[in-house]
């Protein structure tokens, strides 16, 4: 599972997540929500290691992400699927990860054939889609078969086919005893996706609900309506527009 305890990040502007804490347990899909600005990136990135936390923790089995051994076979995430190394094919760009973590070549065809990927594999980056980015970023994911997977906004670019598919994969991967979360801004989907949610503003914890739970709790008709009533003080107005 995914623990959260007392996280916090404070940069030189003010704080990003203050003191939060929360569990994503296996078995469900698990909905990370917020406004534009309430830290759901920067909790992420800490969870997986990349931003290091002013106070708190962040586990995954009970282990911070460095000190996972072979971390993509315990952890998958995607993150942001176009950073990518514009000349490599979506092939090359598995095997430099699969070798990273010890895993072979059969394993990459395995996720290229799950994700649709394998007619694309010889495609360089530059090239593919963004759905197709986001497909080969969750053959990423999948590569080492992780008993985690966080998935990041999973179903930007995707066509409506790609959306069906991707909210198929995360319940099956949670009904096979996986901890998933995922981060979403879309209400409708996460509504069908995720049994669980966490939602936060302006860094804090504002609810950790079964869905239907939090729907009812915050009198509204379906999540989305629930959503904005809970979060409408969070959203953060700058020159612009919301962050």
């Amino acid at each position: 599972m995914i623990e959260v305890h007392n996280l916090t990040k404070r940069y030189r502007g003010g704080t990003a997540v203050d003191d939060l804490t929360f569990t994503v347990e296996p078995g469900r899909v698990t909905g990370f929500l917020g406004p534009n600005g309430a830290g759901k990136s920067t909790t992420i990135r800490m969870i997986l290691g990349l931003d290091r936390p002013t106070a708190g923790t962040a586990l995954i089995g009970g282990k911070p992400y460095s000190a996972l051994h072979r971390p993509l076979t315990a952890v998958g995430a995607l993150l942001e699927a176009s950073a990518l190394h514009p000349t490599r094919t979506a092939r090359e760009h598995l095997r430099w990860l699969a070798r990273s973590n010890g895993l072979g070549e059969r394993r990459i065809a395995e996720v290229l054939e799950e994700t649709g990927m394998s007619a694309a594999a010889s495609k360089r980056a530059h090239t593919l889609s963004l759905g197709m980015k986001q497909r080969l970023g969750v053959a990423a994911a999948l590569l080492g078969d992780p008993e985690v997977l966080i998935l990041d906004e999973p179903v930007n670019g995707l066509d409506p086919e790609g959306v069906i598919w991707i909210r198929n994969l995360a319940k099956r991967l949670a009904g096979e005893g996986r901890t998933v979360l995922v981060s979403s801004h879309l209400m409708s989907e996460m509504a069908l996706t995720a049994a669980h949610l966490v939602v936060i503003g302006r860094g804090r914890l504002l609810a950790d609900l079964p869905t239907e739970e939090f729907v009812s709790a915050n009198d509204g008709s379906n999540l989305e309506e629930a959503f904005m009533r809970l979060t409408g003080a969070s959203v953060e107005f700058r020159s612009g527009g919301p962050r």
